[in-house]
């Protein structure tokens, strides 16, 4: 079993910076593809990112892209999620996922709690 803990949430202005983290316990960090996914009020949840087990590889929404940053640290067994240039768009709770690589939630086993980001108008 793995365990999915965010953190790094909070209230930002418009053009501001977030980074979100995920700390992972349980099996083996390093062996599986990781994901980020965030979900509005009133909205389905959407993929944000994905990276594989390495960190080599890397995929966003395009919403997201050239303004969000998806890294790891295997050796922290830790998940980060860098966001900048934020905008009220942006305003979800956000999901850390595990054991899975891509952009469908249906392919990851594992999610934490959820991290509130919330971007004022």
């Amino acid at each position: 079993q793995v365990q999915l803990v965010e953190s790094g949430g909070g209230l930002v202005q418009a053009g501001g910076s977030l980074r979100l983290s995920c700390a992972a316990s349980g099996r083996t960090f390093s062996n599986y593809g990781m994901g980020w996914f965030r979900q509005a009020p009133g909205k389905e949840r959407e993929f944000v990112a994905t990276i594989n087990f390495s960190g080599t590889s890397t995929h966003y929404a395009n919403s997201v892209k050239g303004r969000f940053t998806i890294s790891r640290d295997n050796a922290k067994n830790t998940l980060y999620l860098q966001m900048n240039s934020l905008s009220p768009d942006d305003t979800a709770v956000y999901y850390c996922a595990g054991g899975g690589w891509g952009t469908i939630e249906e392919v990851f086993r594992y999610w934490g709690q959820g991290t509130q980001v919330t971007v004022p108008s």
